[in-house]
């Protein structure tokens, strides 16, 4: 249902570079390094440029020079990751938007925004308060 997460680095690595992954950088961050859940708040990185590509999405993460690609439901959930938004709330806007079994969307949701906090494309700032 949620796309998977399309990586293309945006210049060929150097011959300098250790094939060891570099660790991120957290510092400062621990506030916003809240575990990701249906009650987590999550938004779109400041450090990554993004573009519709007709239905699809494109995204550059600025810190590691590596493209993204979203099909049409990740660049809707890209779309609504502008704004500060709680996970379920996304959930229930796909629900609204497509017709999914809900247990299923929030399992691709939460899949999908895994792959997107892992590479930096998202900020997990805190649990939604009522």
């Amino acid at each position: 249902m949620i796309s998977t997460v399309r990586a293309y680095r945006s210049e060929p690595p150097s011959s300098t570079q250790t094939a060891e992954p570099t660790q991120p950088d957290t510092i400062g961050t621990a506030e916003m390094d809240a575990p990701l859940s249906l009650h987590a708040v999550v938004v779109a990185a400041p450090e990554q440029v993004s573009c519709p590509l007709g239905e699809e999405a494109a995204i550059l993460n600025l810190k590691n020079s590596v493209y993204y690609g979203m099909n049409p439901v990740g660049a809707r959930v890209w779309e609504l990751l502008k704004q500060p938004t709680s996970v379920a709330a996304l959930r229930d806007a796909l629900l609204d938007e497509y017709e999914v079994d809900q247990e299923r969307c929030a399992q691709d949701l939460l899949a999908l925004l895994h792959k997107m906090h892992d590479e930096g494309l998202i900020e997990v700032r805190a649990a939604a308060t009522s």
